[in-house]
C-alpha cells in the first residue's frame, strides 16, 4: 500500500484540488493526475462503476500520482471492502445523517481492532506478497485510509456535532445540491440560506479540527474557500471540461 499523499497534505493544512467523475475510463484519471490535481474520486453512486472497474482506475491514478478516492452508493460494508480491496484510499459517503451511520462507515473502512473490515490476499494488501508483513500492513492501512462522511441534509446539519465526535472520521465533504434540496430549494444551492449552512457547516467542522471539503465551480471560488479554512476542494471532470469549453468559445463567430 501506497502512503496517502492526500492524507498528509490534510494533516499539513494545505488545501487540496480534485475531481470527481462518473466515468469508468482510466486514462480520465491519468488526465486528472498528470494535470497536477491531488486528488480523484471514483463516483460510484452516480456512475455505474464496479470494484473491477475501479481497480484499473485506481492503477491510474498511483501511475499518474493522484490519491484515488471512491463515493460509494451505499453504507454497506461488503462493497464498501471490495473498493477498498482495490486500492481507494479513502471513501466519500454520500447517506451519512447520524452518528450511527459515521459509526458504521468507520467500522467498515478499517480493520480491527478499529473497525470490521475483512483481511484478504487482495490488490490492496499487495497480495499478501509484499514487503509488509500482515500486521504492519494492517497498521498502516488503518492510518493511512481517509473516511469521509457527506453532509447532505438538514438532518445531517443538525447531528453534526455529535458526528464530529466519531472517532477516526477525517473530515466531511458537503454536497450543495442535495443540501440545497433538502432544504427546499429545488433550483440549487445558490440561495442566501443554502450558503449560510455551507458556512456554518465549514465553521462547525473546522473548529472541531477535521478536513473539510466542498465543491468549487471556479479558481476564485476555490481560493476563497481555501481562504475560509475548506481544505478539501473538487469540481467535476465534466465541469472542469464546461467551463474550458465555454472559454476556448469565447469570441467564435456564429
Amino acid at each position: 500500500m501506497l502512503e496517502n499523499r492526500l492524507r498528509k497534505r490534510i494533516l499539513d493544512q494545505k488545501a487540496s484540488y480534485g475531481v470527481i467523475s462518473p466515468t469508468t475510463d482510466p486514462v480520465i484519471c491519468e488526465y486528472a493526475g498528470f494535470s497536477g490535481l491531488d486528488f480523484y474520486i471514483i463516483d460510484g453512486e452516480h456512475g455505474a462503476i464496479t470494484p473491477s472497474e475501479a481497480i484499473h482506475m485506481v492503477r491510474a491514478c498511483e501511475a499518474s500520482g493522484i490519491t484515488p478516492l471512491a463515493r460509494i452508493r451505499s453504507n454497506e460494508e461488503k462493497l464498501i471492502l471490495q473498493f477498498l480491496d482495490a486500492g481507494v484510499m479513502g471513501v466519500m459517503m454520500p447517506g451519512t445523517d447520524t452518528p450511527d451511520d459515521c459509526r458504521r462507515l468507520v467500522a467498515a473502512v478499517k480493520y480491527p481492532p478499529m473497525g470490521k473490515r475483512g483481511l484478504g490476499p487482495v490488490r490492496a494488501a499487495d497480495y499478501m506478497s509484499g514487503r509488509h508483513s500482515q500486521a504492519a500492513y494492517v497498521a498502516y492501512a488503518n492510518e493511512q485510509t481517509l473516511v469521509l462522511p457527506m453532509i447532505e441534509t438538514e438532518a445531517c446539519l443538525s447531528n453534526l456535532p455529535d458526528m464530529l465526535r466519531i472517532e477516526d472520521v477525517d473530515g466531511f465533504i458537503l454536497g450543495p445540491r442535495d443540501l440545497a434540496l433538502s432544504m427546499g430549494f429545488l433550483d440549487g444551492p445558490s440561495h442566501p440560506a443554502v450558503a449560510a449552512a455551507i458556512d456554518r457547516a465549514m465553521d462547525i467542522v473546522c473548529s472541531a479540527g477535521k478536513a473539510f471539503g466542498t465543491v468549487a465551480a471556479t479558481a476564485e471560488q476555490a481560493q476563497a474557500l481555501a481562504a475560509k479554512g475548506a481544505t478539501l476542494l473538487l469540481n467535476s471532470v465534466q465541469g472542469l471540461l464546461s467551463q474550458s469549453a465555454k472559454a476556448f468559445l469565447k469570441d467564435r463567430q456564429a
